[in-house]
């Protein structure tokens, strides 16, 4: 199993290759005299270090770990040795003490890029964005053809608000990366996340599905999958990427944030601030979602409406009034819904909100129209899809609102209602067969306190139906 990093993957298995030739060369002409002197194999540097690089590919990262350090006691200026340490302590999880290790390694050797970009990359990581950019600025200097450092530096342009012709211009760089035989998996993860920055999410879809395929552990990957699938709503798609996350790099900030946000979505909010509260020297970006989620927690719709006097563009106060507003008032509501989303267009919540309230206002024709755009944009959100469905069905229009009520009970066999609607739409389309089938699977799951009023509708009609199968009437096939 791949239990290293990010781009220190393939980092290691480049160094595998060619650091057992160049540390001959190396100690062939420095003031070490191996060749002159006979060494026990225990004592000698080299033989441990290539000791430790088996046992790290080999996924035996104590064993590893114990062999660098070995060969470092013994000759303590071994920039190799400490590089593979960092690796290794990365993939730990003990990230101060790989930053300590790749430290060391560039600064025993001053033009060596790997590990340059793996310390930018770490830098990157923990939000130390100035010293990560002049590292990795150096390292692509020294070396154009570095891609981890390039790869690096889309982390940090991203995270840092780059301007959108700098991210471009990044953007045609790594393509031409990706067009070379045998692209790695940081290389599409790349190009994914600036592809889904420039607004072109179905082939940052592509790009990230593409690295995944390669290095299923891969974090930028992990990380751009994680962001789409929350901006377009599917927080269980995003959970599953964050259990894996946590399990190789529980203690980044930025993966801590990642969780929050999923615990947020899910209405965990004192599960995502035990998450925020965990972080150490926390970044502005924690203080923002420790608001934004304060903010989604309120039901007091005129303190909520004060704030909106401070900030009129406030997506989160618009966001949360649109959803309280939405059952009571919903005319009032697709105005903050509106704004909402005016204000954070990326964030598919907003949209979702305004059709929803389109919904409860009756105006099904618009609401249509936009959900038919969101299940487009967002095709497994199942808000939208259910949303759509009602508003199909208020409308009369059976045959596409079967096929979105087909998918929902697809989706979650166990819904009830969903079965019950489909049912319904059967019957109306006079596929009566497929009518009873989902009538009776509706009396299966249905809650007799919660159901109450659909059970007695279901019961009355059952006998009727019956008959009509049994007189053979209605459409043969569903």
């Amino acid at each position: 199993m791949n239990c290293f990093p990010l781009f220190h993957q393939q980092i290691y298995r480049l160094s595998i290759s060619f650091f057992p030739v160049l540390l001959f060369l190396l100690f062939s002409f420095s003031g070490f005299t191996f060749a002159q002197e006979e060494v026990d194999e225990q004592e000698n540097p080299v033989v441990i270090f290539n000791q430790g690089q088996e046992a790290h590919e080999k996924g035996d990262l104590q064993t590893a770990i114990n062999l660098y350090e070995k060969a470092l006691k013994i000759v303590p200026e071994f920039p190799e040795a400490e590089y593979q340490k960092g690796n290794v302590l990365l993939a730990l999880g003990k990230t101060d003490e790989a930053e300590k290790a790749f430290r060391r390694a560039v600064a025993l050797r001053a033009d060596w890029t790997l590990p340059m970009a793996s310390l930018g990359l770490l830098l990157v990581r923990k939000n130390q964005f100035p010293e990560a950019e002049k590292i990795l600025l150096k390292a692509i200097e020294l070396d154009g053809q570095n891609f981890p450092a390039l790869a690096a530096l889309t982390e940090l342009r991203i995270a840092s608000k780059a301007k959108p012709e700098t991210l471009r211009e990044l953007l045609e760089k790594i393509k031409t990366f990706s067009i070379k035989a045998n692209p790695t998996a940081s290389v599409w993860a790349s190009r994914g996340i600036l592809e889904n920055y420039s607004g072109d999410k179905t082939a940052a879809k592509t790009s990230l599905n593409r690295a995944l395929e390669i290095d299923p552990r891969n974090q930028s990957a992990l990380t751009e999958r994680a962001e789409i699938a929350l901006a377009e709503g599917d927080a269980n798609r995003a959970s599953e990427i964050v259990k894996v996350f946590s399990a190789i790099s529980p203690d980044l900030p930025n993966v801590k944030i990642l969780q929050a946000r999923v615990y947020a979505e899910t209405g965990k909010s004192d599960e995502a601030f035990k998450v925020l509260d965990s972080i150490k020297n926390p970044s502005a970006d924690v203080a923002i979602l420790r608001d934004k989620i304060l903010a989604n927690n309120s039901s007091n719709i005129a303190d909520l409406e004060k704030q909106l006097e401070k900030d009129a563009k406030s997506a989160i106060v618009l966001g949360r009034l649109c959803t309280l507003l939405r059952a009571d008032n919903p005319l009032k509501a697709i105005d903050y819904c509106r704004r909402a989303a005016k204000a954070e267009p990326k964030n598919i919540n907003h949209a979702v909100g305004y059709g929803a309230a389109l919904v409860q206002a009756k105006r099904f024709e618009e609401a249509v129209n936009l959900f038919h755009r969101l299940a487009e944009f967002a095709p497994d959100n199942y808000t939208v899809r259910a949303n759509y469905a009602t508003a199909l069905f208020q409308l009369k229009r059976f045959s596409e609102a079967k096929a979105e009520y087909l998918w929902l009970t697809e989706k979650q066999p166990n819904l009830a209602i969903a079965f019950y609607f489909l049912g319904i739409t059967h019957d109306r389309l006079g596929e009566y067969l497929d009518a009873m089938a989902n009538y009776q699977q509706f009396l299966r799951l249905a809650d007799q306190n919660i159901n109450k009023l659909e059970i007695e509708k279901v019961n009355l009609r059952l006998p009727v139906l019956q008959k009509q199968i049994k007189d053979k009437k209605g459409k043969k096939n569903g």
